[in-house]
C-alpha cells in the first residue's frame, strides 16, 4: 500500500470516528410533528412529537409536560431532546407537552393544579387526566410507536411527572420525576418551614407569573430590577407589600394569592402532592442533587412517600453531588470551587438512567442497580443502598458547648447561653457575592463571611481524628429565647478544611482553600410555626422555647484533618425575607412592624442545644 493510500485510510478512519462520536444533530435523525391534543373535557394541549427517521422498527414514547414551553414552534428543531443525547442516538420518539393554560395549550392554568381524588363527573379534569389522556392519544395515533411510555422532567416538569404516577394509563411503565416540586409551604420553592423564600419567589413569577391571555408562543419579558446587588434591591424595597406597590401593581395573580394565605390553609394543603401518591403502579425512578437549593425537600420526600405508600412497587433513588438539574446541565465534576473529582453526570446518564428506561421501555437486561445509588459528598464516591436512609445508620448526637464548641459529650454545665442583636435592618446574606439572582454555589459556598458577623453564632469539633460520615435525616434542636414575638432561626452544617488544604491550580479568582468553609447543609425555621404550620402562634418574650428543624438528608464524610461547624444566624437574605420579630401577618407588614430584638441560644443540661443525625460506621466504598 502506497503512502497516499496509508494517508487516506487513516484520515477516513478518523473522519468516520469523529462522525460517529461527533455532536448529534436533532434534525438529521428525526422528524418533527406538531398535535393539538383533545382532552376529555373538549381543551386541546400543544404536543411536539420527535419521531426518528429510521422507520424499520417500532420506539417508545417518551413524555415531558412542562409549563416553560415545548418550543422552538414551528418548523425549527430542539437542539436536544430528551432526558440527555443518549436517549435521542438510541432511539426513542420523544414527546414535549405545554400544559393546559401555557405557551400553545388551550384552558386555564393552575399553579401546582390540586388533585381531584373523587372525581364525580367523566369531564372533571386534573394533572393525572390530562396525562392518562395524552398517553392514550399518543399510543393510537403516532406510528411506529411498541405500545410503552416513560415520563419524565425536572423541577415542575418533574412535578407532572409525579402526578402522572396516579391513576396512571396502563401503558405508562416508568416515570423519573426529577427535582419535583412537591409541597410549596413546608419545604419546595416558595417557602422553607413558613418562611417565604423571597428572592426565587419575586424573580420566578416576576416573569413566570405574568397573565397569558391566549396562546402565545413568546415567553414574557423579564423583570428588570436595575441593578445586580439583589440584597440592596430587596431591602430598598422594603416590606413585602411594597413588591405591588413598587413593581406588580397586583397584576401578578399567583403572587397576590400567596400574599394572601400566609400560613398552612387549604389552599397549601390542596397543592401537596405527597398525600396521593397511592396505588403507584409504574416503575418509579427520582432524581435530585444534595446541593438543590430548591426542591430538595419534594425528591427526598416524593421516595418517602411513594415507599411507604407503595412497598410492592419499584422505586430508585439516585442523590448525586448536583445542584437544581445539575445531572442533566453540567457535567457533575464540580460545583463553584468544590471538586467531585469525576464527571457524575455521565455515570448517572450512562450506567443508571438509559438502561433503566431501556429496560422498562425497550425489554433490555434490567440493570444491576440498588434501592438507592448515592454519592458522598465528602469522600467523593457513589455508594449503593439498600434503602435510604440507610437501616445501619446510627443515631450520633452533636451538643452545643461552652467555648463555642461542638462535643458528642452531653455537657457537664447546667445551662449558659450566647446572645446577638438581630437587626432586620441588616440581615444576614444568603451569599457574599454580587448577585440578583437565586444561584446555585452558595448550597456549598465559603462561610467565612458570615462566621465573621457578630450577628452568626458559631461552633465547632476539635480537628476530627477519624472520618465522621453522616447519612440521612439532620435534625437540629435549639433551646432558644428572644426579646420579640416572632423570630426566624436559620442553622447550617459546614465542613471545615485543615489549614494546610492546597489551592487550586489554575486559581484565577484566588480562591484560598485552607480552612474553606463549605456550606453541607442549611435550612430556615420561622418560630410562629413551630407548633403547627396551620396555626401560628406569638413567641413568648424572654422565656426558652425548644424549635425543632429538619435539615433534609445529607451524605457527607467529614475526613480527618477537618472539623464540623454549626453556624445559627436569624436571617438569610433575600433568600429568605426579613422577619420583622412581632407576631405580625408579614404579607401585610408595614416598615414600623420591624425591630431589633436580642436572641439567645441556649445550651447545657437544662437547655441541651443539639444536632442529630445518622452516623455510618463501616460502608464499603464503591
Amino acid at each position: 500500500m502506497n503512502y497516499l493510500a496509508r494517508v487516506f485510510l487513516i484520515a477516513s478512519f478518523f473522519l468516520i470516528t469523529c462522525c460517529s462520536s461527533g455532536r448529534f444533530i436533532v434534525k438529521d435523525h428525526y422528524d418533527k410533528n406538531e398535535f393539538q391534543i383533545p382532552m376529555r373535557d373538549g381543551k386541546k394541549l400543544y404536543t411536539a412529537v420527535y419521531s426518528p427517521k429510521d422507520r424499520s422498527k417500532n420506539y417508545p414514547i417518551l413524555l415531558t409536560r412542562t409549563p416553560y414551553g415545548s418550543g422552538p414552534y414551528g418548523q425549527d428543531f430542539r437542539k436536544q431532546i430528551g432526558p440527555s443525547e443518549l436517549f435521542a442516538r438510541d432511539g426513542y420518539i420523544i414527546v414535549y407537552q405545554d400544559v393546559r393554560g401555557k405557551f400553545m395549550s388551550e384552558g386555564e392554568y393552575i399553579n401546582m393544579r390540586p388533585h381531584l381524588p373523587d372525581k364525580t363527573d367523566s369531564t372533571m379534569i386534573d394533572e393525572t387526566t390530562d396525562t392518562y389522556d395524552t398517553i392514550d392519544w399518543l399510543i393510537k395515533n403516532i406510528p411506529e410507536n411498541n405500545g410503552n411510555a416513560g415520563m419524565w422532567g425536572i423541577s415542575y416538569p418533574g412535578f407532572y411527572a409525579a402526578m402522572g404516577l396516579i391513576d396512571a394509563h396502563p401503558a405508562l411503565k416508568i416515570s423519573s420525576p426529577q427535582a419535583p416540586i412537591a409541597d410549596w409551604f413546608i419545604g419546595d420553592d416558595m417557602h422553607h418551614n413558613g418562611a417565604f423564600s423571597l428572592l426565587l419567589t419575586f424573580n420566578f413569577f416576576s416573569t413566570f407569573g405574568q397573565a397569558r391571555p391566549e396562546p402565545t408562543t413568546i415567553w414574557p419579558e423579564s423583570f428588570k430590577h436595575g441593578t445586580p446587588d439583589g440584597y440592596d434591591f430587596f431591602l430598598r424595597m422594603g416590606p413585602l407589600p411594597e413588591a405591588n406597590n413598587k413593581y406588580f401593581h397586583n397584576e401578578i395573580e399567583f403572587w397576590n394569592k400567596i400574599m394572601q394565605h400566609g400560613s398552612y390553609d387549604k389552599f397549601w394543603q390542596a397543592r401537596n402532592i405527597l398525600p396521593h401518591l397511592n396505588h403507584i403502579n409504574p416503575a418509579v425512578l427520582i432524581v435530585g442533587g444534595w446541593f438543590d437549593a430548591e426542591d430538595l425537600y419534594g425528591t427526598l420526600n416524593t421516595y418517602k412517600s411513594i415507599e411507604s405508600k407503595n412497598p410492592d412497587n419499584i422505586s430508585l433513588l439516585v442523590m448525586g453531588p448536583w445542584p437544581h438539574g445539575g445531572w442533566s446541565r453540567t457535567d457533575g465534576d464540580r460545583l463553584g470551587y468544590v471538586n467531585f473529582g469525576s464527571m457524575t453526570s455521565n455515570f448517572y446518564q450512562e450506567k443508571i438512567e438509559l438502561p433503566l428506561f431501556n429496560h422498562y421501555l425497550k425489554g433490555k437486561e434490567k440493570p444491576d442497580l440498588p434501592e438507592a445509588y448515592c454519592f458522598d459528598s465528602g469522600l467523593n464516591r457513589w455508594h449503593e443502598f439498600s434503602h435510604w436512609p440507610p437501616e445501619q445508620a446510627e443515631s450520633y448526637t452533636f451538643y452545643l458547648n461552652e467555648n463555642n464548641s461542638l462535643s458528642y459529650e452531653f455537657p457537664d454545665i447546667n445551662f449558659q447561653f450566647d446572645n446577638f442583636i438581630s437587626d432586620p435592618d441588616k440581615p444576614v446574606p444568603f451569599t457574599n457575592n454580587i448577585t440578583i439572582h437565586w444561584g446555585r454555589e452558595f448550597m456549598l459556598e465559603d462561610q467565612r463571611f458570615a462566621a465573621r458577623r457578630p450577628d452568626v453564632l458559631v461552633y465547632e469539633t476539635p480537628v476530627l481524628e477519624e472520618s465522621l460520615t453522616v447519612a440521612g435525616p439532620v435534625n437540629a434542636v435549639l433551646q432558644v429565647s428572644t426579646t420579640g414575638t416572632d423570630a426566624d432561626w436559620v442553622v447550617k452544617i459546614i465542613d471545615v478544611y485543615p489549614d494546610t488544604m492546597s489551592n487550586p491550580d489554575p486559581n484565577p479568582c484566588r480562591i484560598q482553600m485552607g480552612g474553606y468553609q463549605q456550606l453541607v447543609r442549611a435550612e430556615i425555621m420561622r418560630a410562629k410555626f413551630r407548633n403547627s404550620f396551620e396555626n401560628p402562634i406569638p413567641v413568648p418574650p424572654d422565656s426558652v422555647i425548644e424549635i425543632k428543624i429538619g435539615l433534609q438528608d445529607i451524605f457527607h464524610t467529614f475526613k480527618p484533618g477537618h472539623k464540623l461547624m454549626v453556624q445559627i444566624q436569624s436571617s438569610w437574605f433575600p433568600l429568605f425575607d426579613r422577619n420583622p420579630q412581632k407576631f405580625v401577618d408579614i404579607y401585610n407588614a408595614k416598615a414600623e412592624d420591624f425591630q431589633k430584638t436580642e436572641h439567645r441560644v441556649y445550651f447545657g443540661k437544662k437547655y441541651p442545644t443539639r444536632i442529630e443525625f445518622g452516623r455510618l460506621n463501616h460502608l464499603n466504598n464503591q
